[in-house]
């Protein structure tokens, strides 16, 4: 969290945000300003549709040096549907069917404007659709020589933590230059998620009280009270749900930076990638394993599958 927030500030302060030392309050305060929302009209929401379908499509024109194996299937994205929203998520991916035949659906909630904020989107396309949830989910379902069960069966730590990680290889991919704004979202982001490691720790592990972990929430987050509340009090009830997302994603940059270290300029992201994705989602001390054989292999100049 001190890591995170001491980035924020210096890039607030770039921006020439007077109130940086306190990247939540600054946010909250961006978050009201009128140049950050598009308009709550149909026009509004068909724009907001729009550059959701534009940042996506950037981002797939950057992924040939990073990535050999992609999903066949493509990717929409639309809106959830009017009768669901008001009690659904901020958004949500849907993989396509197993034929081959519907896309996967990258569904943005746009019950109310002002809960979508410019500097977030790209982000947020990043963890749901392109390189996130849409190539993991997608890649796994596409994979026949893969057991029925081994397609779709989720693990936490694996799913979110690739969507975690494609947030942070958006910003490697070149995804936020010149986007100040954009770079902030990612940040507020991945402080959300970082947070979450304190409080699930802190009610699990130190004996926390429910009120001392809303305190500390409301202290480093920009979410709303009522949201701090819903969210603590999953995290009281789901034991380890929520470290899951960041534990994934450090252990993904984990074995990245280990294959880098052994291989040198052997190393290629698009290898590293596919050994991640072609075999589904796992638990991560397989995944670990996995990876390991794959560098050894490396090493020596044998082929693993």
């Amino acid at each position: 969290v001190e890591r995170i927030e001491a980035e924020m500030r210096v890039l607030l302060a770039a921006q020439g945000v007077l109130d940086s030392a306190n990247p939540t309050r600054a946010l909250n305060a961006l978050g009201a300003e009128e140049r950050f929302h598009f308009p709550d009209t149909d026009e509004g929401r068909e724009a907001c549709l729009a550059e959701y379908r534009r940042i996506l499509s950037d981002v797939e024109a950057r992924l040939e040096p990073w990535f050999s194996l992609k999903p066949k299937a493509k990717l929409e994205v639309k809106r959830i549907p009017e009768f669901r929203e008001k009690t659904s998520a901020g958004a949500y991916y849907m993989p396509g069917d197993m034929g081959g035949l519907r896309p996967g659906v990258f569904y943005a909630n746009l019950r109310d404007m002002r809960e979508v904020h410019r500097f977030g989107m790209k982000t947020l396309a990043y963890h749901e659709g392109i390189p996130g949830h849409h190539f993991q989910l997608s890649i796994a379902q596409e994979r026949r020589g893969l057991p029925l069960f081994r397609r779709f069966i989720p693990f936490t730590a694996y799913a979110e933590g690739w969507a975690m990680y494609s947030e942070l290889l958006a910003r490697e991919m070149g995804c936020y230059e010149g986007d100040p704004w954009g770079l902030l979202g990612s940040l507020d982001s991945e402080l959300f998620r970082a947070v979450r490691l304190v409080v699930d720790t802190g009610i699990h592990c130190k004996k926390w009280t429910r009120a001392q972990a809303i305190d500390y929430m409301r202290a480093h987050s920009a979410q709303e009270p009522e949201s701090v509340v819903s969210e603590i009090e999953r995290y009281i009830v789901m034991p380890g749900q929520a470290c899951a997302y960041k534990i994934g994603m450090l252990k993904l940059v984990e074995l990245r930076d280990r294959a880098r270290a052994a291989l040198g300029e052997r190393f290629d992201p698009r290898a590293f990638h596919d050994v991640v994705l072609r075999d589904g989602s796992m638990p991560l001390a397989i995944l670990e394993r996995q990876v390991d054989e794959w560098i050894d292999a490396a090493r020596t100049g044998k082929s693993v599958r």
